[in-house]
């Protein structure tokens, strides 16, 4: 086994735990890294094969957990977004929708930490917003993740609905997504290697994190969630700041 070969295992190994665990975050994990051993054209597809595995093997064990009318609104506004985002990739700056992203993501997840005061969705009646918004940074960066994790952080489910609400949710992107790389001629037999070379680490990552998850106390899973999207807003500010620092060098 080349040493390629393990790194991209290892990769997906790490991103697939902290996906099972927290039910979001792995694709900003696992697509850079990727990205520094393969051309990205064939990390983003061997990470969403990925992404349908996980959320199988979850919800083959918690489907009864998912809010079936959460996903569902959330995934159909998602639809609507993903033409906005492709717009917004074409028009404006990278640095500056990253920027603003990093922004209004770190804000939210550190509040809770600095006050006694939350904010509560009572009911499903603002999913379009939250599904719309994950739809436009989808179509843009692929990054669905953190308007659904600040929705679910929001409507105060429990770890283990959260997660599964979660799976449904990207099980159904991420086939839509394969779909796109088929057509588009992405999806290769080199992406299958990698895929089923990995499965072996994948799997038991999945079982693995979901097991850790389901045995963290609400309050200690939220600390979680909030942290893992602060550690997301810092990153995209990151690569704001380096995207920006290319743009203007000479």
């Amino acid at each position: 086994m080349d040493r390629t070969l393990l790194a991209v295992i290892g990769v997906l190994f790490l991103a697939t735990l902290v996906r099972a665990i927290l039910g979001f975050g792995e694709a900003l994990l696992a697509v850079p890294l990727l990205a520094l051993l393969m051309p990205v054209e064939q990390a983003a597809p061997i990470a969403v094969l990925v992404s349908i595995t996980i959320a199988f093997i979850i919800l083959v064990r918690d489907w009864r957990k998912v809010h079936f009318r959460s996903a569902g609104s959330l995934i159909v506004s998602t639809l609507f977004g993903i033409p906005a985002g492709l717009l917004l990739l074409k028009t404006v700056p990278e640095a500056v929708v990253k920027a603003v992203l990093a922004v209004v993501i770190m804000a939210f997840a550190v509040h809770p930490f600095f006050t006694r005061r939350t904010y509560v969705l009572k009911n499903d009646r603002l999913a379009w917003l939250f599904g719309f918004n994950a739809g436009v940074l989808g179509g843009a960066y692929g990054m669905n993740g953190p308007p659904l994790a600040i929705y679910g952080s929001l409507r105060r489910w429990k770890p283990d609905d959260f997660r599964a609400t979660l799976q449904a949710y990207f099980l159904l992107a991420s086939i839509a997504g394969m779909g796109g790389y088929w057509i588009t001629g992405l999806w290769t037999p080199i992406v299958n290697h990698f895929y089923v070379a990995a499965l072996p680490a994948v799997i038991p990552a999945t079982l693995c994190g979901h097991t850790i998850g389901s045995r963290l106390q609400p309050h200690r899973f939220a600390s979680y969630v909030y942290s893992a999207l602060i550690v997301i807003g810092a990153i995209l500010l990151f690569q704001a700041f380096t995207a920006r620092s290319a743009f203007i060098a000479p």
